[in-house]
């Protein structure tokens, strides 16, 4: 393929060494571009959630399940913001074990309030 592109250069009396650096250079602009168009769509998707000292969030559960169960919700407890990091950096602390967590600001969502409700079901199995 590389002799074809060669020799139909030289054909058209083309200067080889100049029009090859021509396309690596065009190359490299396209890539650009490219990379450019999509960090721009994936921060477009990104959800600006601003939080508070004290305020109650839900934290998404991201653990690879190979049955998860159709109603059981993917969020946990809700936790109290302890501390506001920069750059997205959020510290969250469990009520109940006074445990803290440096999170994501992705991985969490405001807690509206009301009961979380878990549902655990048992099959029993006879011979």
């Amino acid at each position: 393929m590389e002799r074809r592109a060669f020799w139909a250069l030289k054909w058209l009396n083309f200067d080889s060494k100049a029009s090859v650096e021509e396309m690596r250079l065009n190359t490299y602009q396209s890539s650009r571009l490219y990379k450019e168009s999509i960090k721009a769509y994936h921060d477009k998707k990104l959800l600006k959630r601003s939080f508070e000292l004290g305020q109650l969030v839900l934290l998404f559960n991201s653990r690879l399940k190979l049955f998860p169960g159709k109603l059981k919700s993917r969020w946990l407890e809700p936790f109290v913001v302890k501390q506001v990091k920069p750059y997205g950096a959020i510290e969250i602390e469990d009520a109940k074990t006074q445990r803290s967590l440096i999170l994501n600001g992705q991985r969490l969502k405001h807690y509206k309030g009301g009961e979380i409700v878990k549902l655990i079901s048992m099959i029993t199995l006879k011979d």
